[in-house]
């Protein structure tokens, strides 16, 4: 099991653990997570598991593919590091990723 850490606007943290495979979408929404609308179901055709990255893992989670970029701009104040955890899978390499939540989703 993988464990991320999501943390809501308020400081509010929430740690789980997630199966390899799953998107970190998927994982907060198993788990409950606030935050996390998820509309369209992990499709990428919302903006609504919009997060925000910390820098420190970055380069491990990699750069957005061009649908996921156009989506972002559907986000509601998209940063640098904001991807749409629908489209991030979780892998052994992801073991204590650490994402933040906006304050509203897009």
């Amino acid at each position: 099991m993988v464990k991320i850490t999501y943390i809501e606007y308020d400081g509010t943290e929430h740690v789980i653990e997630a199966e390899p495979g799953v998107s970190v979408m998927e994982a907060a929404v198993k788990n409950m997570v606030p935050g996390i609308d998820a509309d369209c179901g992990g499709a990428c055709a919302c903006a609504t598991c919009h997060v925000y990255v910390d820098p420190t893992w970055l380069e491990k989670v990699g750069k957005p593919e061009a649908m996921e970029e156009s989506m972002l701009d559907f986000a509601a104040e998209p940063k640098e590091n904001s991807r749409l955890s629908c489209q991030i899978k979780v892998s052994d390499a992801l073991d204590g990723l650490i994402v933040r939540l906006p304050e509203f989703q897009g």
